[in-house]
């Protein structure tokens, strides 16, 4: 049975959606960017529906000013009391929970990472872990030298440049990236926050998405990942399948 459900936060009202199981063990998700909590083409509201129909009560939310919800788009960094309220909300509404497992993908995976533990959250399921630091409308650094590596390798791309076809002021803009000295705050908050979370968090990531790259790279084998082969960020068409696998094992 699927149920909407208000709860408060910071004098706000936040909208949420609990698909009910009868499992002990509850999976709340986490939306990232300014996406709303059905996901991407509704696929978190269909992976919900499925994963609470073999018995995993599963709990969405949209945080303040993203859907639903009144108030202000703090971001993935300012979400610490969204999630913190969210937890609490689906306890209430599921009290046989004893358990309680958090998924998010790109930024909401930062949050999971960096907050999960106030929210008393038992496990993590991070995907596609954002950990850059924006600085401009560019790749991250990791990203662009695994496309140029392969690129290169073409010959296509030789053609195209002869054939004048190439922005080489990207390609100036892209190796700048690359050799630019820039701070990796971010990054080390992550890591280090996902490393205090010892066996308690799983990481996935999508084999040809650019921030799965940049996390990938700056994770090295410190943080080991499952890995899917797919270039969508989201996990659309057949990765679809794969990561409810994944989600499924790590909910066991």
């Amino acid at each position: 049975m699927r149920r909407l459900i208000g709860f408060t936060c910071g004098g706000e009202s936040l909208a949420a959606t609990l698909d009910e199981g009868h499992g002990s063990t509850g999976l709340i998700i986490v939306s990232g960017g300014n996406e709303i909590r059905s996901g991407a083409h509704r696929g978190m509201a269909m992976l919900a529906h499925r994963l609470a129909a073999t018995g995993t009560p599963v709990f969405r939310y949209d945080r303040r000013g993203v859907g639903d919800s009144t108030g202000d788009n703090r971001g993935f960094l300012g979400a610490k009391p969204d999630l913190i309220a969210a937890a609490t909300a689906f306890r209430s509404a599921a009290p046989h929970l004893t358990r309680l497992i958090g998924f998010g993908n790109c930024d909401a995976a930062t949050t999971l990472a960096l907050f999960g533990r106030s929210a008393a959250i038992d496990r993590i399921i991070v995907a596609n872990p954002w950990v850059v630091e924006p600085i401009d409308d560019l790749p991250p650094a990791a990203a662009i030298r695994a496309r140029y590596r392969t690129a290169l390798r073409d010959p296509a791309t030789w053609r195209r440049a002869l054939l004048g076809s190439i922005s080489f002021r990207k390609l100036i803009r892209g190796l700048q990236r690359i050799y630019a000295s820039q701070p990796e705050l971010l990054t080390t908050r992550v890591l280090t926050e996902l490393a205090r979370w010892h066996t308690n968090a799983a990481v996935i990531l999508a084999r040809g998405d650019a921030t799965a790259i940049a996390f990938a790279a700056a994770a090295g084998a410190i943080v080991p990942a499952e890995t899917i082969d797919t270039e969508s960020h989201s996990f659309t068409g057949p990765a679809g399948a794969a990561l409810e696998t994944a989600l499924r094992r790590n909910l066991a």
